[in-house]
């Protein structure tokens, strides 16, 4: 363990279990120590998994980065705390490795990456899927020629959540809160992989390869901000156009198409699995294996070895982000266009399936695919 880099956790509840478990995997492995652990309320010791020892607990992100000598910290924090916490660990030598969305705005995704550039430390956005080894893969077949010359990206995500999704924290669902931009939207924050996987797929990452981004942003859901909502992207590259609801019908596994004029590439991203297909061959199914952000971090600290997934190139997401910041407040649905699944607790949009699925095949937005209840598009340029 003395070889072990020593770490701290901010936002080990929710979401920040996983990085609770991920932790522990690593640390069994010799690669990393939980040092600390910040929360406003102390973990139970039953929170806290056998294996991980007992990590110095504080509520004081600061402090506690300078009490356990951390050389890197992960932030799972809600995403307005994001760039603040960044900057605290960057301004004290810590690496970070930060949960995404990384910002709700550009101008905070901004002050966060030139910060952390200014301080010399290395910081991860934790876009998990960019750690996968289809990624390259793919964009190897798109340089070869495999599929021909590459159309757009087209990205479908239908998952499905329950109310009480919205009210398990202040933030969830929310635009803003309290006068601070929060943006956490189906696009921008649970189904963020889809659009930030399609930019990285046709090679159009930074915030300079965007030229611009058309929105539909609505809800079914009694929320501020959109649970079912589109985009189009466009970029230096081609077009990249997702749509996504979290009032599916059937919920299945969210997927980005490469469309070429020969043939196409799926990629079901949480499951690093490629389906290719193409003129003049059968398909092609491969599973791929996945790097792992935090260990990739700490590889590149120790090693050298290249980072996966550096700020800039999440700009055209937060490009992306920007827009649907800038949009108009999401359109609430008619009541006809949804129903309450009263076992489940959940708003069903009908038809979403499809629709989702024709906006990949196709890259149209909604309102191209003739849904009775899609508004005009906004333009973002």
């Amino acid at each position: 363990m003395s070889t072990a880099v020593p770490i701290v956790l901010a936002g080990a509840r929710g979401h920040g279990r996983w990085h609770v478990d991920n932790i522990l995997r690593l640390q069994e492995k010799g690669v990393v120590r939980l040092a600390g652990i910040c929360e406003l309320t102390p973990l139970a010791v039953d929170e806290i998994p056998e294996g991980l020892g007992t990590p110095v607990q504080s509520a004081d992100f600061g402090a506690l980065l300078d009490t356990t000598g951390a050389r890197i910290a992960v932030i799972c924090t809600p995403i307005p705390t994001h760039t603040d916490l960044a900057l605290t660990a960057a301004e004290r030598g810590v690496h970070i490795l930060l949960e995404k969305p990384p910002a709700p705005s550009y101008a905070e995704f901004r002050r966060m990456a030139d910060g952390v550039a200014k301080a010399g430390v290395v910081c991860q956005i934790g876009f998990q899927s960019l750690g996968s080894h289809a990624v390259p893969a793919i964009r190897e077949l798109i340089a070869e020629g495999a599929i021909g010359e590459v159309m757009g990206v087209g990205g479908a995500g239908a998952w499905a959540r329950d109310e009480a999704y919205y009210r398990r924290a202040p933030w969830a669902g929310r635009r803003r809160l309290n006068g601070v931009d929060v943006v956490d939207g189906v696009l921008t924050n649970p189904l963020a992989h889809a659009v930030t996987t399609g930019l990285a797929l046709l090679g159009a990452t930074r915030a300079q390869d965007v030229i611009r981004v058309e929105t539909e942003l609505l809800r079914a859901n009694d929320i501020e901000s959109d649970d079912t909502s589109c985009v189009r992207v466009s970029t230096r590259n081609g077009p990249v156009t997702v749509a996504a609801t979290l009032c599916a019908e059937e919920p299945g596994e969210p997927y980005v198409l490469v469309h070429g004029d020969h043939g196409r590439i799926t990629y079901w991203y949480k499951q690093d699995r490629v389906l290719l297909q193409r003129a003049g061959h059968g398909p092609e199914e491969t599973e791929y294996g996945r790097t792992d952000l935090l260990e990739n971090l700490v590889e590149h600290l120790t090693t050298g070895a290249a980072l996966l997934v550096e700020p800039d190139a999440t700009g055209a997401f937060m490009k992306v982000v920007e827009a649907i910041r800038l949009a108009d407040d999401p359109a609430a649905l008619p009541s006809d266009a949804w129903h309450l699944l009263p076992g489940e607790n959940r708003r069903v949009v009908r038809g979403i399936d499809g629709l989702v699925a024709a906006s990949a095949d196709t890259l149209a937005l909604y309102s191209e695919l003739g849904a009775s209840w899609a508004l005009p598009k906004e333009v973002s340029t």
